[in-house]
């Protein structure tokens, strides 16, 4: 198995910031990550995604690997566009993004249901037609599926290509 790739201090220390800066805005309560409730989260810690989530390398080339992939269907493109604001303040909206992404790996289970539920009830909200007349609703099934694919690929792709190569472990 190859060597993890080691980055340079500046960046690994540039890296690190920005995940602490992600978990812990300073304008909002932050969820601590590193007491947990007494309370199992959603996904196992013994789970792929904890491991990917937890490098801030395949966590960052991941997530802008997602973003650009789920902008890429113009149903999503539209809907993020028109009704979030990630138009006048990217950052802010990615760092939402990304902590509710950690909730959902870390957070304990009853935290990660309530954001969960929440993120549903916004998205109820989120309806329109893009430019060329297409019909979107954030809640629509085959566009969370996008979403949750783009996801899956662009973290796992960093974690494989920039950490570590992931091994597909097959039962016999």
């Amino acid at each position: 198995m190859p060597t993890p790739i080691i980055l340079p201090w500046p960046l690994q220390n540039s890296l690190e910031a920005a995940t602490r800066a992600l978990l812990h805005p300073g304008n909002r309560s932050c969820i601590d990550f590193s007491r947990p409730a007494g309370e199992a989260a959603l996904v196992s810690p013994d789970s792929v995604s904890w491991c990917v989530f937890k490098n801030p390398v395949s966590l960052f080339i991941g997530g802008v690997t997602a973003v650009i992939m789920e902008l890429a269907e113009p149903r999503v493109r539209t809907g993020i566009w028109e009704h979030t604001t990630f138009r006048v303040n990217p950052i802010q909206r990615l760092r939402r993004t990304g902590l509710a992404a950690m909730v959902t790996i870390y957070g304990a289970r009853s935290t990660a249901e309530a954001m969960i539920a929440r993120v549903r009830r916004m998205h109820d909200m989120v309806t329109g037609t893009t430019p060329s007349g297409e019909a979107y609703s954030a809640n629509d099934p085959e566009l969370l599926n996008w979403v949750q694919g783009t996801a899956a690929y662009g973290f796992l792709q960093g974690y494989h290509a920039y950490v570590r190569p992931l091994v597909i472990a097959v039962a016999l």
